[in-house]
């Protein structure tokens, strides 16, 4: 059979495979030489010297994370513990994703009704845990809270970059300018889960094995995905959801081993990092009042 789709040609082969011959050759090639897939991508601060208007302003920036919901399959007795707020039997798998939303670091196994705040918790605190070394952040969405390490939006303040498209599109004050780039910044990681779902149909329908099983499938698909967008030059399931600018992620939610005293290891709202956040809006806002004035 495997004869059957490389015979085809790319067309084929990403077809039934969702990768090129040439990407599938590089696979066979990693599993037989190491046994197994890792992933070598790595969360990069953006530089004080960056100009690209989308991340230009949040220096020491990591990535975007979220969390979203995979439906899974559990025995009766489990289903109360994975219904989410809607109803579904999921699992709160949360994503953490560079700039080239490429996926940095997954953690699936948690229950559909667990909080975003307490998944993000364990992932920062589990041996294998999500790293946010000193002076460095990722960025999420305002379900979670404003504190050193994570930056999130303001409350209660329009914040989604398609509420700009409709009526009134100038920012009001610091904060809506300041939500309106954190959404153009933050949005790599809804695109990363969007790319995700809609490249492996078993994310999207019902799975019969045991759930450890499934969430391991959740990592494999993750750990595939940056395969699949590091080994090949044009991906057609990413230029047609690039095309469409239109993401899928189902319900939506409102460093080295030696350098762990560097990390970040709470989550935990302080008046320091709120007034960070209040000076860069600011800083953020000034700027653009005086180019339109210019």
């Amino acid at each position: 059979m495997l004869n059957r789709i490389i015979g085809g040609g790319d067309r084929n082969c990403i077809w039934e495979l969702r990768m090129s011959v040439d990407a599938l050759g590089r696979l066979c090639e990693l599993l037989k030489v190491q046994g197994g897939l890792s992933d070598d991508c790595r969360a990069v601060p953006v530089p004080d010297d960056y100009i690209d208007p989308r991340w230009k302003w949040f220096k020491g920036y990591l990535g975007a994370l979220d969390g979203t919901y995979i439906d899974v399959t559990v025995p009766e007795e489990d289903k109360s513990r994975y219904r989410t707020r809607k109803g579904r039997i999921s699992t709160n798998v949360l994503g953490v994703c560079n700039q080239d939303m490429n996926f940095v670091y997954v953690l699936s196994g948690w229950e559909g009704s667990a909080s975003d705040s307490k998944v993000l918790r364990d992932a920062i605190s589990r041996r294998n845990n999500l790293k946010i070394p000193i002076g460095n952040y990722y960025l999420l969405d305002a379900g979670y809270t404003n504190c050193k390490g994570f930056l999130a939006p303001y409350r209660q303040t329009r914040y989604h970059v398609q509420e700009w498209a409709h009526g009134r599109n100038t920012p009001r004050n610091f904060r809506e300018y300041f939500n309106k780039k954190h959404s153009s910044a933050r949005n790599i990681i809804e695109r990363c889960f969007g790319l995700l779902k809609k490249r492996w149909a078993i994310l999207r329908s019902h799975c019969f094995y045991k759930i450890k099983t499934q969430n391991r499938i959740i990592i494999a698909c993750c750990l595939l995905q940056n395969f699949i967008r590091l080994n090949m030059d044009s991906d057609p399931e990413e230029d047609i959801l690039l095309e469409n600018d239109h993401v899928i992620i189902g319900e939506e939610h409102g460093g080295n081993e030696d350098d762990e005293d560097e990390m970040i290891d709470i989550v935990e709202e302080s008046n320091e990092w709120t007034a960070w956040r209040d000076n860069l809006a600011h800083e953020m806002y000034t700027e653009w009042m005086h180019s339109r004035i210019d």
